[in-house]
């Protein structure tokens, strides 16, 4: 089975659409049966965080869109060095099923993938 990681770095709600179309990316890629893991690193760690929340006029809530990825057994690990230096909700606590990671966890994700996306 093919292996794609997608290693999100940016804030969730930058006033772009980035995060929305990776997350769109990992459920189209997930439903066509392909291996899709989730990294979360800089300020993309507050994705996994329940204190954000769209901004008003948005009409999409990204973080709702990771746990269905979570419940559909899409695995999110999360960079625990940037757990407590990034995003705008830090220290903040993490959803469940979003896992407390390494960078030696992600260059082991990187060498046994067929693709590493980033975002």
């Amino acid at each position: 089975m093919k292996r794609i990681v997608l290693i999100f770095n940016r804030p969730p709600y930058d006033g772009t659409d980035v995060t929305w179309n990776g997350l769109r990316l990992a459920e189209t890629l997930h439903k066509k049966g392909i291996e899709v893991g989730i990294f979360l690193m800089n300020d993309a760690v507050d994705l996994a965080r329940e204190a954000c929340q769209p901004p008003e006029g948005y009409d999409k809530n990204l973080s709702e869109m990771l746990k269905e990825l979570i419940a559909k057994g899409v695995p999110v690990e999360v960079c625990g060095s940037c757990m407590s230096r990034c995003g705008i909700h830090k220290n903040h606590p993490y959803f469940e099923g979003a896992n407390k990671s390494t960078m030696t966890f992600l260059a082991d994700w990187v060498i046994d993938s067929d693709k590493v996306l980033t975002f």
